[in-house]
Order: C-alpha cells, then structure tokens, then sequence
C-alpha cells in the first residue's frame, strides 16, 4: 500500500489531461471530430492526451494503431461531455469549495515544486486543472445520485457471497495491520507532513521522536502526529498507514522493526525504533490469525459488503452511461473519417 495514494494522484492528472477543453470552440485551424448535442469535441483536444501517451510505449506504433488509440479517446471525450452536460441540467456542478477541496487533496500529494512540475508536463495552468477537477466533481455527483437507489446490498447478498466463496476467507498466515511514524536523521528533498517538519540530524530527529512519543503517552491521536509530523513521504497524510503484511512478508523488514510488529500488542505503540531509515513509532492496528474467517465477524461482512457494491457500481455506471449515450445526439466524425478512408460503405 506504500505509495497507492501517490499512484491515485499521477492517475487523476491523466484522468483530468483526459477532459482538458471538452466543449470549447474550435479555434482557427483546428477540426472538430465529434459533436454531442451540437457542442464541438476538438481534434487538438485528441492530439494533446495521445502524445502524452505515445511516448510511453516501447515502439513506434503503426498508423492503424494510432488511429485506433485516437478513436478511443475521443470515445472517452465523447463519454465525459455527456455526462457533463447532464450534471448541468441536474444542477450538480461543483461548487467552488468542492474544487478547492479536490486541488488542495492533489497538492498535499506533492511538493510545490512537483505539483508545478506536473501541470507543465501536463500542458496546464493552474485555472485549466481547476476547471477539469470541476467535470470531475460534477461527473462523480452526477453517477452518485443517479445510481444512488440501485446501490444496496441485502444480507442475504452478503451470506450468499459468504457461502460460494468461503476460501477467500481462509488466512494460511498471520496477518498484520501496522501503522508508523518515520523520523530520518538526515533532510529529506520530499516532506508531505502538514506541518512540513523535518529533522535535519541525527540529534534533531532523536528529540523530535521523543517528544511525539512523549505526546502519545499523554493521549495525543497516533494518526494525525503521523499526518502532522512523520517524514514518510509514502504514508505521512495517511496517518502512517502501512495496510495489511503477511507473517512471511515480515522477513524482508529490518530485524528491530520486524520484532516490535510481532510481539506488540493491538493498539499499542512501541519505539523508538531504529533502523537505517531512522527512528519509528509503530502501531498494530489489527492482527489477523490464521484460519477460516466466519461470516459472523464484522470485518468479513463488510469485506463482502464493499465488494458487492463496487461490482454494483461498475455494472450501473456502464448501463447508465450507455443509456445516456443513447440519449444524446452524437456525431463522431473521426469514426466516419476512418470508414471512408477504407472504403467501408455507410
């Protein structure tokens, strides 16, 4: 889990490069490929996301395989101003605060030298990128309402689930919920701390490490020192969350670290512990015994509860964005394009 919120960030600047100028007019010169409802979809809007695509492939692609990867993101285009255009008549755009709330989450992920990187690798100005979290927002709350009443899974759900996949609930080792907070005794070029606080030594970060242990004694919420002071780059704004390891993935941890995991008890925080990293508090937040999880526990119901529901979602947002495309009035010029360069009748 190291490192997952950082890979939702990188994938939410494709996602909104993705959206990037749907519905603007075309400028001169440019050519509109597609119309939803009489509102222009743009070539230069195509071109823009596929080369930042291209340059990640291995080879040269060939000019059918560029057309086809251009086609499928004007699909995508096509998809996202439909949707757009019924948030606006649902009266569910974002609101200003509902933006600033989304650009600050995507810039705590950074430093403010990488979120500019990002935007001019990107092509964007800071006004473009708050522009296209606004779609987002409005898509997300548009699916949310829409899809809202078909989202409910019965009991019966859960236990019919329970009953046809009983070995997903069989753990063959302990398992281990741990959380940290990281000082490094040397300065580090990337602090995502909300206090941007980092020890500059080794005596710097012996202080620093004993005063939040001195505050966690005194009753002081483990999760947000983390959020506030760790120097995790990984972990720090998710409150030092580690996620789940396996009794045999602990071999490859540090001795010390490996042994404050195993012989800690559930809510207890021990350290300082040192190791070539530098100095860490760890939390066990759950440990998972081998053996057959039970329907009856809390924890395997709601395992089954989320998975129903986000193959509920995915299988409602395909049959509702269909019904909507079906709905609109959709012109895809590069499709006919295509056609007629190959000589394929109407």
């Amino acid at each position: 889990m190291r490192g997952e919120r950082r890979a939702r960030a990188a994938g939410a600047w494709l996602l909104l490069a993705a959206l990037a100028g749907c519905g603007a007019q075309p400028p001169a010169g440019d050519e509109v490929w597609a119309e939803v409802n009489g509102r222009p979809i743009l070539r230069s809007q195509v071109e823009k996301y596929y080369q930042r695509q291209v340059g990640l492939q291995p080879e040269p692609p060939t000019a059918e395989e560029i057309q086809a990867r251009k086609l499928a993101i004007l699909n995508e285009l096509i998809q996202d101003e439909i949707l757009w255009q019924k948030a606006a008549q649902a009266n569910l755009l974002a609101t200003d605060g509902e933006v600033e709330a989304r650009l600050e989450e995507l810039r705590s992920t950074f430093s403010p030298e990488e979120f500019q990187q990002q935007l001019t690798a990107q092509g964007m100005t800071l006004e473009e990128l708050k522009a296209e979290l606004r779609r987002e927002i409005s898509l997300r709350k548009l699916l949310d309402k829409s899809l809202a009443a078909g989202l409910e899974v019965s009991d019966q759900e859960v236990t019919d689930f329970y009953e046809q996949h009983q070995n997903r609930f069989r753990f063959l080792e302990t398992q281990y919920h741990v959380a940290q907070i990281l000082v490094t005794p040397r300065p580090e070029p990337q602090v995502r701390n909300l206090k941007n606080d980092d020890a500059a030594s080794d005596l710097e970060a012996q202080r620093k490490i004993q005063a939040l242990l001195t505050r966690l004694r005194a009753g002081d919420d483990f999760r947000e020192l983390a959020r506030n002071y760790s120097e995790d780059p990984a972990t720090a704004l998710a409150g030092g969350d580690l996620g789940f390891f396996a009794e045999s993935s602990l071999a490859q941890a540090p001795p010390a670290l490996r042994a404050a995991v195993q012989q800690s008890v559930v809510g207890q925080v021990v350290g300082p512990v040192r190791t070539p990293s530098g100095y860490h508090l760890v939390k066990l937040l759950e440990r998972e015994e081998p053996g057959q999880r039970e329907l009856a526990d809390p924890s395997v119901q709601q395992t089954i509860r989320e998975q129903l529901l986000a193959h509920k979602r995915q299988l409602l947002e395909a049959a509702y964005i269909e019904r909507a495309r079906n709905q609109a009035r959709v012109a895809n010029y590069l499709a006919r394009q295509i056609l007629e360069s190959h000589r394929v009748a109407p």
